[in-house]
């Protein structure tokens, strides 16, 4: 993942250090884009779209890496994030359609964030 990850968000990695310190600063600098376009009055559609799309291709990356053979995760642990990954991928169609919160979105990303928190010291141990 950190491959993917340093291509789209170069400027993150340069301020990391490792694998999961970049997961992290992804889902944090991800849902604080979301928490700005729901907090604004009226966000631009281009600006609200592209919140989300970052969104999902943040899931769309933590799915292929769930899937990789090489991935250590216990097999029910991604099997939930897989689920996670679908809901968030649903939701966001949802959005772009119309229909629903952006909270659903930034509730999922903050859940996955504590699990996943350098304050609790098991990067790692929810997200791979």
């Amino acid at each position: 993942m950190q491959q993917l990850a340093s291509k789209a968000y170069g400027q993150v990695t340069q301020r990391t250090a490792n694998e999961k310190q970049i997961e992290f600063a992804l889902f944090q600098q991800i849902t604080d884009q979301l928490e700005e376009v729901e907090q604004a009055e009226a966000p631009a559609p281009a600006i609200w779209a592209d919140a989300i799309d970052r969104n999902l291709q943040l899931w769309t990356m933590l799915m292929a890496d769930l899937l990789l053979p090489e991935n250590a995760l216990p097999i029910d642990t991604k099997q939930s994030l897989l689920n996670v990954a679908h809901f968030v991928r649903r939701h966001s169609m949802q959005l772009l359609s119309g229909n629903g919160e952006l909270a659903d979105l930034i509730e999922v990303n903050r859940t996955i964030m504590a699990g996943i928190s350098p304050a609790r010291g098991n990067l790692g141990e929810v997200a791979a």
